[in-house]
């Protein structure tokens, strides 16, 4: 009576456990450059499975070889095409690590800087490699900071410092925005395009900052900084005007919270920091709303002076 047999399941150190068909299906092979065949052929049949083992025994076993690069290029290949980002990201890190002399070296860093902007556009981080666990802004930075450091040059890295400034916004954390933006405008000054983007980004994220912090005039007096130098750097650039326009909300800005300072010294009966404040305003944004309100609170206060003055 015939009887199926399944495929024996077979044990190999570092690499688990397999079942394998007898006779041709067998994948393992004696020589590095035979294995990584194995797994190309696999990869290019769409096989990812079998070309992930193939190529990470090739890594392995022949770590020394002149087929580990490639191989270890198809351990990445096969990882993201299984939907593996982060495993593929260190993959392909790893390759850059061994093997920083690899003829795709170019080409494993724009695939980095791929995966990194799935993860800034959203996309979750998994937990043990499959189970959607959330996204992360911090382990995304991550991933921008280590392909930077990959090729500081490269086609992709003024990019990725860019969008390490997307990230940080993406978490409220307006200072270490700046802090990025800042680090591209200098490190990539001769490229025109990327570094007025980059001082652009930078004012925006001081007024993006202004905006929340209630008593700190100095974040917007930054923002107004980096606007101007902008401007005297870029005059050329359409964002100008806009920029014209943002410096004068931000001096408005600046004249309301002198004025909630002026009117917590009034309050307190500090009548000379309060005056101090008031002018202040008028210094700022004298045409503004806030400087009517200070003019008014000025005369008050300078009557009052002079009442005591007489009282006494």
């Amino acid at each position: 009576m015939a009887v199926n047999t399944p495929a024996p399941l077979v044990y190999r150190a570092g690499e688990g456990w397999s079942y394998e068909s007898v006779g041709g299906g067998k994948w393992t092979r004696t020589r590095a450059k035979d294995q990584l065949d194995v797994a190309q052929q696999a990869f290019d049949s769409k096989n990812y499975s079998m070309g992930l083992k193939a190529a990470r025994r090739t890594v392995r076993v022949w770590p020394l070889s002149d087929y580990a690069p490639q191989a270890q290029y198809l351990v990445g290949r096969c990882l993201e095409a299984e939907k593996k980002d982060e495993d593929a990201f260190k993959a392909y890190q790893a390759l850059l690590e061994k093997y920083p002399k690899s003829a795709n070296y170019e080409e494993v860093v724009k695939r980095q800087y791929e995966i990194a902007n799935r993860y800034l556009a959203g996309q979750w981080f998994k937990l043990w490699g499959y189970i959607p666990f959330f996204p992360s802004m911090d382990k995304t930075v991550g991933m921008y900071e280590k392909l930077i450091k990959n090729g500081p040059y490269s086609e992709v890295a003024p990019n990725a410092q860019m969008n390490i400034g997307t990230a940080r916004e993406k978490q409220s954390d307006f200072p270490q925005a700046v802090k990025a933006y800042e680090g591209a405008a200098d490190k990539y000054h001769d490229r025109k395009q990327v570094a007025a983007d980059a001082l652009y980004k930078a004012a925006e994220a001081y007024l993006k900052q202004a905006k929340t912090a209630e008593y700190d005039q100095n974040v917007a007096g930054q923002a107004i900084s980096t606007y101007t130098d902008f401007m005297t750097l870029y005059p050329a650039d359409p964002r100008v005007a806009e920029s014209q326009k943002k410096i004068a909300a931000l001096r408005t800005e600046q004249a309301r919270g002198s004025l909630i300072v002026a009117q917590f010294y009034e309050k307190k009966k500090h009548w000379d920091g309060a005056l101090v404040y008031y002018n202040e305003v008028l210094i700022r944004d004298p045409n503004s709303k806030y400087a009517e309100e200070a003019r008014k609170r000025i005369d008050e206060i300078k009557k009052r002076t002079v009442r005591q003055t007489a009282q006494r």
